[in-house]
């Protein structure tokens, strides 16, 4: 008898037996794990399932800002503090290079007027000795009004002193005389008790002024050379670099160069400028001391901001000593009005097109530079930030024109 016949099921049939089920099961089971094992899983262009979910950070733009120029800062700050210190660690070869780069500076474009009807040589020896006669010059004239009013400075002072103690006795003040008299007792006890002390230092002093004509001689004998023939030691210094950083170390050279010495030009004239005014001023109001007040001026004029105004106010002082207080107030207005001719008309047209910093960066330069290395580093510290930023930016300008040229 035949078998019968039964019509095959479709194991995906959900009414199968369950005998077809669970083949089905073990068989997608089985490919799963050779697709998980086998070429599928090497190869990067078959199927994969779908990642899960990453977690992924999220850290605030300003955050991410702040951080990005705080390392920046700290970099630079490493960077300047370095520069201090070497400084201060051989600060007299550092004060006789760069008086030899300011010597330079100035004299420079002399020596280069002078070098066209005569040699080189004798043109830069034209240049500084003639320089030297002229400060020698100033320093004598200086000396010899000193000299000259001596006589007559004593006899002012002496009024002048006992106006102001007349004027502290009065309104607004009222001292009482017995504290003035106590005052200058005391002056003469501490001299005479502190002799040997004032001795000592009055012998450090010589030291002092060794090491500073030390210093001198040296600028001198460094600008020298820069004056003959600094560009071609920059040429040669450049030579030894590596060729891949040659470029821009020429370019940061010829920026800082050219920044510096308009800074040290544009400085210097705003220092003489100073001068004449205060000069003039005093010798109009009878003051004396008019000509060393003015080259005090000159001189206090280098540290930005803070120099003048403390030249001015030792002129006051002067005045209130010699003239009475009248005369010392109108010191005081002129030590305003020299103020804001400096600091709205002369530096901007002076210095605007060497220096292109914040009077807040300015500020701060000079007093970091004070606490750093005192009245040199309050000298040095304008010009250095000037350099270094003007570096910058011509560095920057050179990294963008590189691939416009490629």
């Amino acid at each position: 008898m035949p078998r019968p016949s039964y019509p095959q099921r479709d194991h995906t049939d959900p009414g199968a037996p369950p005998e077809g089920r669970r083949h089905r099961i073990r068989a997608a089971s089985r490919r799963a794990l050779r697709g998980m094992t086998g070429p599928a899983a090497r190869d990067p262009g078959a199927r994969q399932p779908p990642p899960g979910p990453q977690y992924t950070p999220h850290v605030n733009p300003t955050l991410q800002t702040a951080a990005a120029y705080a390392w920046r800062i700290l970099a630079v700050g490493a960077v300047v503090y370095a520069l201090f210190a070497a400084l201060g660690r051989f600060h007299e070869l550092a004060v006789a290079v760069f008086l030899g780069l300011v010597t330079t500076a100035v004299l420079r474009p002399i020596a280069d007027l002078l070098a066209r009807p005569m040699p080189r040589p004798l043109a830069v020896a034209v240049a500084l000795l003639g320089s030297i006669a002229l400060v020698l010059g100033v320093l004598t004239l200086v000396g010899e009004a000193v000299a000259g009013e001596r006589a007559g400075l004593e006899r002012e002072f002496s009024d002048g002193l006992g106006r102001i103690e007349h004027w502290l006795e009065g309104p607004p003040f009222r001292l009482d005389p017995k504290t003035l008299d106590d005052l200058q007792t005391k002056i003469g006890q501490y001299l005479s008790s502190h002799r040997s002390t004032l001795i000592s230092t009055a012998v450090s002093g010589v030291g002092r002024l060794v090491e500073a004509v030390t210093v001198l001689v040296l600028a001198l004998f460094c600008s020298v050379f820069f004056m003959h023939s600094g560009d071609r030691q920059w040429d040669w210094f450049c030579e030894q670099l590596p060729e891949k950083v040659q470029d821009r170390v020429a370019i940061a050279g010829r920026a800082a160069w050219r920044t510096f010495t308009g800074y040290t030009r544009g400085i210097i004239l705003v220092a003489g400028t100073n001068a004449v005014f205060v000069g003039l001023g005093l010798f109009a109001l009878g003051v004396p001391l008019a000509l060393p007040l003015a080259l005090l001026e000159f001189f206090a004029a280098f540290v930005p901001l803070i120099g003048s105004p403390i030249a001015l106010a030792i002129a006051a002082v002067v005045a209130l000593a010699a003239k009475g207080p009248v005369v010392a107030a109108v010191v005081l207005v002129l030590v305003v009005v020299i103020g804001q001719i400096e600091g709205h008309l002369l530096h901007p047209l002076v210095m605007g097109w060497a220096v292109r910093l914040h009077p807040v960066v300015v500020a701060l330069s000079v007093i970091g530079g004070a606490i750093a290395a005192g009245v040199l580093g309050a000298v040095v510290a304008v010009p250095l930030v000037s350099v270094l930023w003007s570096v910058r930016q011509a560095l920057r300008r050179a990294g963008e024109t590189v691939p416009a040229q490629g």
